[in-house]
């Protein structure tokens, strides 16, 4: 609870301040200062012509000693999705542009979607990455740093050692967990714009019971639940079902081991190379309910030719 708090906090305080109709980023790590009637950053939703703002979830170390990045965002338009190419619009730096952000923004709020190795030369909590995006002509900035209070365990869950679901793309294939959206780890497939692709996934889960409540709803959700989405591409990606039902092979209540598969097809209207995710949350729910554990995502890399 202490952890998913402070996460919230930090990361709605790391957003962007409002001031004369414009979204400007914040520039000062400092808290802020109830005392003089200062305010949390915020900005309200609309239907369309509003921005999108990057979420610093955390960082990580891996097993080699390097530290991983995770990012996420907020799409403030409720019903506009938008394509923003890596460039002017799109970038992080220093190092950049491209760190293997996504340029499709759906809307929404949507956790940890790309994770990136930090660069070996940063040693301090003061040093940083910035992610800049311009939606509708309003800019947003939010720092990625090595800052302590953003350490996160995405691997696995304090309150039960919950830990996210394993994905494969063949049945005794290699798999991947945790949130791990990194191009150069991705998949790839090719088709044309003719022939409908189809994305199948096997799921491993240890199925333990965590989320922000840690009360178990009457009507449980299936252990594993898959949902694709574009995460970059020249033009638009249809899915048959973006949520696919997950067929059980294995298992499938609590605590019970679970192996499961579930199958989703994609049409493409136009050749060309794009990058599909595929989003794998067990049952604490998207964002593992504020706790930045247990998902796991995913990338495909797709040549679709004409």
């Amino acid at each position: 609870m202490i952890r998913r708090l402070a996460s919230a906090a930090l990361t709605v305080a790391a957003i962007l301040i409002v001031g004369a109709g414009v979204s400007r980023p914040l520039q000062s790590a400092q808290p802020v200062d109830f005392a003089r009637g200062e305010q949390l950053p915020n900005e309200p939703f609309r239907q369309f012509g509003t921005s999108i703002t990057g979420a610093f979830e955390g960082w990580f170390e891996n097993t080699d000693g390097s530290r991983i990045f995770l990012v996420g965002y907020l799409n403030r338009n409720n019903s506009e999705a938008l394509d923003i190419p890596i460039g002017p619009n799109n970038h992080i730096d220093p190092g950049g542009p491209d760190m293997g952000q996504p340029t499709h923004f759906l809307p929404g709020r949507h956790w940890g979607i790309f994770a990136m190795t930090v660069p070996a030369e940063f040693t301090t909590p003061d040093q940083r990455l910035t992610w800049t995006i311009v939606a509708n002509g309003q800019p947003t900035s939010i720092p990625l740093r090595l800052h302590p209070d953003y350490n996160i365990s995405p691997f696995t869950d304090v309150a039960v050692k919950n830990t996210p679901p394993i994905v494969r793309f063949a049945e005794q294939g290699p798999g991947a967990q945790g949130p791990l959206s990194i191009l150069s780890k991705a998949v790839t497939r090719t088709t044309s714009v003719s022939s409908p692709l189809a994305l199948t996934v096997w799921a491993d889960d240890d199925a333990k019971f965590a989320s922000g409540t840690m009360a178990v709803p009457k009507n449980l959700p299936p252990p594993v639940r898959m949902y694709w989405t574009m995460f970059r591409g020249p033009a638009a990606v249809m899915f048959e079902k973006d949520n696919p039902p997950m067929d059980t092979l294995a298992g499938g209540g609590v605590n019970v081991l679970f192996r499961g598969k579930s199958t989703a097809t994609a049409k493409f209207s136009q050749p060309g190379d794009y990058v599909l995710q595929v989003t794998a949350n067990d049952y604490s729910g998207e964002g593992g309910g504020g706790e930045v554990c247990c998902w796991t995502s995913t990338l495909v890399k797709v040549t679709v030719t004409p």
